[in-house]
């Protein structure tokens, strides 16, 4: 029931820029609080940025901080996830969930940084 599909990842240069998205369905995503975390290859998933929702508080993992921007549009049931001045250590599945409680994982967006 609950489906969280993630899309635009890619390729990009250090330095360059993506903007991730998420689409929720299945639950009632404008009173959730929600997250991107990321895995890359050999880690453990990590918590990147979080979002509360109306007061849109935002937080960061310490490696983003100052390069991510996560947001979302109510309207839409949609979460964002603004990168910039990426970095090769950024190379990671991106995933999306809930804050409260975390729902089954969709298959996340694959983010390549290299040269």
């Amino acid at each position: 029931q609950v489906q969280l599909v993630e899309s635009g990842g890619g390729l990009v240069q250090p330095g360059g820029s993506l903007r991730l998205s998420c689409a929720a369905s299945g639950f009632t995503f404008s009173i959730y609080p929600m997250t991107w975390y990321r895995q890359a290859p050999g880690k453990e998933r990590e918590l990147v940025a979080a979002i509360t929702n109306p007061a849109g508080i935002t937080n960061y993992a310490a490696s983003v901080k100052g390069r991510f921007t996560i947001s979302r549009d109510n309207a839409k049931n949609t979460l964002y996830l603004q990168m910039n001045n990426l970095k090769p250590e950024d190379t990671a599945v991106y995933y999306c969930n809930a804050g409260f409680q975390i729902y089954p994982w969709g298959q996340g967006t694959q983010v390549l940084v290299s040269s």
